[in-house]
């Protein structure tokens, strides 16, 4: 994996010297210092990005970029339906297509190997921790004639009290999930992946995120939704023992299904925040509703972000310090039979209303081995008594199969495509 991302580091930007390699190893957290001053240096258009336009992301490996790589500044997620009349041939070239153009991105190259006809959106850029993740709908199994290639893990998520679904701007054949911390060199990939659907695809919706961007705070932090709360605290880390047992698929399961292997499911929801109504609320309330202190993220019972809930903890009144329908005490594995997934998020604002309300919220996004084990059940007990909820409408809605990571000479969705 290393080798591959030094690999297209250098043919974007050549060999790197000691201080660029030092930028480089600062990743997607980026030191405030160093942003700081690329941000005071004007580019003359020569030279190499600052270290936080120089990383970027291995685009042949065992997982796809975009699951655990760190939370990128701006997304642009696009589903796909296949046109009518085309199936698994079309699908085949249309993904060998896509991968090619992803690898070529990911490294910071021009879309089609040199500068004649990419639009040149991105060209004073270096990858800017670009990734591009594919996924397959329920829907794309049908179309493809591979019907007995789907998991059962893609059966219909079940109807939620809040849900209020608009089927326009939910499911899709194919997904595609772009992230950089960089809004123009994500842009030049949303286009370009557009364009080179061609004939054989046309996109059912389209939505645009974004998170802080890396280097804005002095120490890399847990991100805040637009709600002012930490949001991801409670993910599984890559260094716990059983991090990918509850995210990614296993190798060794049916045959059928072998071609997910090292992937995920991703359950995606728009969920629109009422921040009018949150707003109203006082800091107290608010935070008893969350089960946490807004300013740092730590449990009402004490203790950092990190420290373990102490939900047997009772205040004078006898009450628990964290309420019973807390968010954070809802959503806790503890409390779900272990159920865990990885929350990788985008906040979302497309506009305020003539009413004056803001359609703003979060582009939910979260990853597991098994969504009936993961969100479902999650899900299902939040919408049971979730403090939070009076404050969230639920208004888009997909889940995904999202194949491991391609080998070299590889396309994403071989293994399925041409089993």
């Amino acid at each position: 994996m290393t080798e591959n991302l030094e690999i297209s580091r250098r043919r974007m930007l050549g060999t790197v010297g000691a201080a660029g390699a030092a930028g480089l190893a600062l990743g997607a957290a980026g030191g405030a210092g160093v942003y700081a001053a690329a941000a005071d240096s004007p580019s003359s258009g020569a030279g190499s990005p600052s270290s936080l336009g120089s990383t970027g992301e291995p685009f042949f490996a065992k997982h796809q970029a975009g699951i655990t790589t760190p939370l990128q500044a701006k997304g642009h997620l696009v589903a796909f339906d296949l046109a009518p009349g085309a199936g698994r041939k079309e699908a085949a070239a249309l993904m060998r297509r896509w991968s090619a153009l992803a690898e070529r991105l990911m490294a910071g190259e021009p879309t089609d190997g040199s500068a004649g006809r990419d639009t040149g959106v991105a060209l004073d850029a270096g990858p800017s921790s670009l990734t591009l993740t594919f996924g397959f709908g329920a829907g794309f199994f049908d179309r493809t004639g591979l019907v007995g290639n789907r998991p059962p893990q893609l059966e219909p998520l079940p109807n939620f009290s809040a849900d209020a679904l608009d089927p326009k701007r939910s499911g899709g054949d194919l997904w595609v999930q772009i992230g950089a911390n960089d809004g123009l060199v994500a842009f030049h990939a949303l286009r370009a992946v557009q364009k080179e659907a061609g004939s054989a695809a046309r996109v059912r919706w389209q939505m645009n995120g974004f998170n802080r961007t890396p280097g804005a705070t002095s120490e890399p932090r847990t991100a805040r939704n637009l709600m002012g709360q930490l949001d991801g605290t409670g993910n599984p880390k890559p260094s716990e023992a059983d991090f990918d047992r509850r995210v990614f698929v296993p190798a060794g399961g049916p045959a059928a299904l072998s071609w997910m292997a090292n992937g995920s499911y991703v359950v995606m929801r728009r969920i629109r925040m009422l921040l009018d109504d949150w707003e109203k609320l006082a800091l107290d309330k608010q935070e008893k509703v969350i089960g946490r202190r807004k300013s740092d993220g730590a449990p009402l019972t004490g203790g950092t972000e990190t420290t373990e809930l102490a939900l047997d903890k009772t205040g004078p009144d006898g009450k628990f310090v964290i309420p019973d329908n807390a968010h954070a005490r809802i959503s806790a594995p503890e409390q779900n039979g272990g159920a865990a997934m990885l929350r990788r998020p985008f906040s979302y604002h497309d506009g305020i209303g003539q009413d004056g309300v803001p359609d703003a919220g979060l582009l939910f996004l979260c990853w597991q081995a098994d969504p009936m084990r993961g969100f479902v059940p999650v899900q299902r007990k939040l919408d049971r008594g979730d403090a939070l909820s009076p404050f969230l409408r639920h208004e888009a809605s997909g889940l995904f199969a999202v194949p491991g990571g391609p080998s070299k000479g590889e396309y994403v969705g071989q293994r399925l495509l041409e089993g």
